[in-house]
């Protein structure tokens, strides 16, 4: 069971250095801006920094929904700050973001689920930065239309919805979500005019190859377009424990059997998170 545990060699990483890294690490820390690189200590994030992206998350950082693999509190959250979508749009300015990533916390306490937040967030990034491009990695918001079309309404350039692992284990995983619902939202983004659509899968935790090729054609099935594949490393002891590490070989026939099924982007790696390479999946 140790040897298990034991991370491999490809999953250490230099740390981030460089004069465009510094000076946004100087920049975040003097203006207290929250990214969810630093706040996640993501091992892309020298990369992803100097390339221009970065990933911001909105509505807070308590979630209504307790699923075993990730690292966000769980709990009542605070009331929602309608100043945030400026405040957003301002960091991205002062980082000089070329390409935005925005994400959230599930918010099934509200009656819009932060659907209104997600819009104006948009708007204000639009406002205050026409230039920089987005992509909203967003909650399922129980798979509800009218709420999803407030997304559709502000056309970000990539709309992202995390399938995050395989059917057989969704239920263990994502423990309020639905493996079917998460479909229809990517197929119903696309079929509402969104031009990129996108999703992520989290390998490691127990799932099969045929199972990880099955959720790669659900997902093609339902017109995603871009895919993100990366292993999955837990937070804490209170967290799902990793059951295997996929190697270099494997990520890379997932990634070529992506590219078969017909994804016009594949990130398949064990370092890969969502926002990675995302202002690529532009191309």
């Amino acid at each position: 069971m140790e040897s298990i545990q034991r991370k491999p060699e490809w999953l250490k990483v230099k740390l981030p250095t460089g004069k465009k890294y510094t000076s946004l690490r100087n920049i975040v820390s003097d203006y207290k801006l929250h990214t969810i690189c630093t706040s996640g200590s993501c091992p892309n994030m020298g990369e992803c920094w100097t390339d221009g992206t970065a990933t911001f998350m909105i509505l807070g950082n308590i979630c209504t929904r307790s699923c075993g693999f990730c690292g966000v509190a769980t709990g009542k959250p605070l009331a929602v700050d309608w100043t945030e979508p400026d405040k957003v749009a301002r960091s991205i300015k002062l980082m000089q973001i070329k390409h935005a990533v925005i994400t959230s916390v599930d918010r099934d306490d509200l009656e819009d689920m932060g659907s209104i937040i997600w819009a104006e967030t948009v708007k204000a990034i639009r406002r205050e930065n026409p230039d920089t491009t987005l992509e909203t990695l967003i909650p399922d918001f129980q798979g509800k239309n009218e709420l999803l079309d407030r997304i559709v309404a502000v056309a970000p350039e990539v709309v992202s919805h995390n399938l995050e692992t395989v059917k057989r284990l969704t239920r263990q995983v994502r423990i309020q979500a639905k493996y079917e619902r998460s479909l229809e939202v990517l197929q119903y983004l696309k079929q509402a005019g969104i031009a990129r659509t996108k999703s992520g899968l989290m390998l490691g935790l127990g799932e099969t190859r045929d199972e990880v090729l099955e959720s790669m054609q659900d997902l093609r099935n339902h017109q995603v377009d871009i895919l993100t594949l990366g292993q999955y490393l837990q937070p804490s002891r209170n967290h799902l424990p990793v059951l295997q590490y996929i190697t270099p070989e494997e990520f890379d026939f997932y990634k070529n059997e992506g590219m078969k099924m017909g994804f016009r982007h594949v990130e398949s790696g064990a370092l890969v998170r969502s926002s990675y390479h995302a202002h690529k999946h532009l191309l």
